[in-house]
This record gives C-alpha cells, sequence and structure tokens, in this order.
C-alpha cells in the first residue's frame, strides 16, 4: 500500500463518485479506478459497491477509511512540523453549530493550534439564526456551519465537504443485508428523528417528495440518544456519515445501508459577512480550510467519520 493509493481511495469514499474524486485531484478516473482495485485486491475484498448513484463503501471499505484517514492525518502533522506561524498573534471570534462543534472542529482546533501558537480562537456554539446574526453585527469574524442549512444572501459561504446521508440500522434488522433501501421500506419501521442543527425540517425535505411520513417513535437533540436508540432496535434513521459511529455507548453495533433514491448530503463549511473584508486573522483560518479541503493535492483528508 501507499499513500497515492490512501489519497485515491478517501478521496473517492468522500466525494462519492470517481469523477468528481479525478477533478478534485485533477488527475484521470483511470488512475483513481486502478488504485482502488490495486488496494482491494491487497485487501482481499470490495472496498465499494458500484451504484446508478456513484461509489458506496462497503463495511469493509467504512473500516478501512478510518484507517486510511489516520493514516493520511498523521502524514499531514509530520509534513507540519516545523511550519508553525508563531509570529501571528491576535484574536479571532469564530462561531459553529452544535454538529460542527462535536463532530468537525476539534481535530481542526488542535492543527490550528499547533499552526498558529500565538493565535487566540474563540468558540461560540449556537444555533444557526444567532450565528448569522452574529456574523451580521460583527460579533463573530467567521463561522463554521451547516451551509446546506443557510441561504442568507448577506452572508458569503464556501462548502468544504458534503457528507453523504444513510439508514442507520441495528445489527440483524431486515435491511441490514440490503444493498439499498427505499423510502416505502423505511416508513414501515419506527423512525428516530434528530431535531438538533434544523435537522428534522431537513429530513422533511427528503421525506415529502416521496409522499410518505416516517413513523416517528421519538424525537430527540442528542446523537447519542439516536445512536443508542437505533442500536437497540427501537428504530432506524437517515442521517449522516460525519455524525455516523459503528458503535453505540452500549457497545451495541449499528449498520448503514445506502438508499435507492438521492438525497440531499449534509455540507459543511465556512460563511461570513459578504460586505465585510475579513480581518488578517480571520483570513489565515479560511485559507486554513481551504488548503486542507479545497487544495487539489488534498482533497477532503482530515475529518473523522
Amino acid at each position: 500500500m501507499n499513500l497515492r493509493q490512501f489519497k485515491y481511495f478517501v478521496a473517492t469514499a468522500e466525494l462519492g463518485q470517481v469523477s468528481r474524486a479525478a477533478l478534485a485531484l485533477s488527475i484521470s478516473q483511470s488512475s483513481i479506478t486502478t488504485a482502488i482495485r490495486e488496494l482491494e485486491q491487497e485487501l482481499g475484498t470490495a472496498l465499494f459497491v458500484r451504484t446508478a448513484h456513484g461509489m458506496d463503501l462497503t463495511p469493509t471499505g467504512r473500516k478501512f477509511l478510518g484507517a486510511a484517514r489516520d493514516v493520511m492525518e498523521r502524514v499531514e502533522v509530520a509534513r507540519g512540523i516545523g511550519e508553525g506561524h508563531s509570529d501571528i498573534t491576535g484574536t479571532i471570534n469564530v462561531a459553529a453549530t452544535y454538529t460542527v462543534c462535536g463532530y468537525f472542529l476539534p481535530f481542526h482546533l488542535e492543527r490550528l493550534a499547533h499552526r498558529f501558537p500565538n493565535l487566540t480562537i474563540n468558540i461560540a456554539e449556537l444555533n444557526r439564526d444567532s450565528i448569522e446574526e452574529g456574523l451580521l453585527n460583527n460579533r463573530f469574524d467567521v463561522a463554521v456551519i451547516l451551509t446546506s442549512n443557510t441561504a442568507n444572501p448577506e452572508l458569503a459561504t464556501q462548502t468544504l465537504l458534503r457528507s453523504h446521508r444513510r439508514l442507520w440500522v441495528p445489527q440483524n434488522h431486515p435491511l441490514s443485508h440490503a444493498e439499498t433501501a427505499s423510502f416505502e421500506q423505511v416508513a414501515e419501521h419506527d423512525y428516530i428523528m434528530l431535531t438538533v442543527d434544523e435537522a428534522a425540517n431537513t429530513s422533511m425535505k427528503y421525506w415529502g417528495p416521496t409522499g410518505l411520513t416516517p413513523k416517528v417513535r421519538l424525537r430527540t437533540s442528542s446523537t447519542e440518544a439516536v445512536r443508542s436508540m437505533v442500536a437497540n432496535g427501537l428504530g432506524v434513521t437517515i442521517l449522516s456519515d460525519m455524525v455516523y459511529r459503528p458503535w453505540s455507548l452500549e457497545g451495541r453495533r449499528i449498520g448503514t445501508v445506502a438508499m435507492d433514491r438521492e438525497i440531499p448530503s449534509m455540507n459543511v463549511g465556512l460563511a461570513w459577512r459578504r460586505d465585510r473584508e475579513l480581518p488578517p486573522t480571520a483570513r489565515f483560518i479560511v485559507d486554513y480550510f481551504r488548503e486542507a479541503y479545497l487544495s487539489p493535492q488534498m482533497p477532503n483528508t482530515s475529518w473523522r467519520a
């Protein structure tokens, strides 16, 4: 195995399509398919299921993705040794939503602390409405939010990653071994509805066109509560890969199944006031995230799922 194969595999897993990964990496699609095939041959198992929607990870592929990300992150840390910007000083006020604070920011805050040891980064966790108000009132310099939830014309946004949504099921669930699941099948089972960060409103955007209504057994703002309820066989849910973990707090297994129709992804990115020039300290933060996620050499390889 080599870093090139890992990079191509991670890009394909996170972007969901070989064509999109090839475009992001500025290479040919055949280079990516060859690298993935080499990995699958070495591992002796399939890492992806090819579907009409793109590339879905197999259970083995999902496990391998975690290992591949760890390798890539360690390489990035090693490359960054000695590249700290100790001459950068000041304070930046950053706002973030609950999901971003819990599942996206911690790793990056550690890296930013190493890169800018004398830069103070103040973090405020708020809901989207409060964050947008704070950006427009200049209480925050920049925000890290779910860009798929905002459409405020007074804000400039830039999406960093798109996290696919899949069906979560407990071990040995009737749908756990299916290649795909339909909304008709999901509607037959109790449903656990996450409400934090407007998740309930978002879910109805993709349930609505089906003409079906999920049988909601519980509404909760706790992702861990959703995880435990699903793992213990009390219902199923549809959530993004970014908040997915294969085990509940009780140590029970949770599986995922791709849906048979396209579901909007959960997009994470940056937001700032459109008519305001970013302060220099905020520009450093924005440039860091752009380098981590939008650089052709290293697309979307720095978050844990």
